[in-house]
C-alpha cells in the first residue's frame, strides 16, 4: 500500500512538472520562444495578445518589428509596424514604449510616420 501511494505521488509530481509548460500560456510560451531565438513563434503567440490590447505584448511586438525578428523575412526592420505597436502600448501607459516610439519617429520618413500613425488610429482591440 505504501509503495503504491509513493508511486502515485511520484507519477503525479512528474505529470504536473511536464504539464507546467503547457499551462504557462501564450505570453510565457512567447517569452520562452523569444529567449531561445525562435522569433517567428514569439510573434505568432504574442500577436493575438497584442490585438486584445496587452500593452506589454504590444511593446514586445514593437521590439520584434524594430529589430526585424519574426517577420516574413528575418533581419528586415519594419519601422511602421514597430512604431504602431509602440504607439499603442504608450497609449496604454507603457513609458518604455513612449520613449521608443519617439526615438524611432526621428529615424522614419514622413510617409512611414504618417502610415504608422494611421494604423495606430484605426486599430481596434479584438476580443
Amino acid at each position: 500500500m505504501k509503495r503504491s501511494i509513493k508511486t502515485l505521488l511520484a507519477t503525479l509530481v512528474l505529470s504536473l512538472s511536464l504539464a507546467a509548460p503547457v499551462l504557462a500560456g501564450p505570453f510565457e510560451d512567447g517569452r520562452a520562444a523569444y529567449n531561445s531565438g525562435d522569433y517567428a513563434t514569439a510573434l505568432r503567440l504574442w500577436h493575438p495578445l497584442a490585438e486584445q490590447g496587452d500593452a506589454i505584448v504590444q511593446f514586445n511586438l514593437g521590439l520584434l518589428y524594430y529589430w526585424g525578428r519574426g517577420g516574413l523575412q528575418d533581419s528586415v526592420q519594419d519601422y511602421v509596424e514597430a512604431h504602431k505597436w509602440f504607439n499603442l502600448a504608450a497609449a496604454r501607459g507603457n513609458l518604455h514604449a513612449a520613449g521608443n516610439r519617439d526615438w524611432l519617429a526621428k529615424k522614419m520618413t514622413p510617409d512611414q510616420l504618417a502610415e504608422a500613425q494611421r494604423l495606430a488610429r484605426e486599430w481596434k482591440p479584438k476580443k
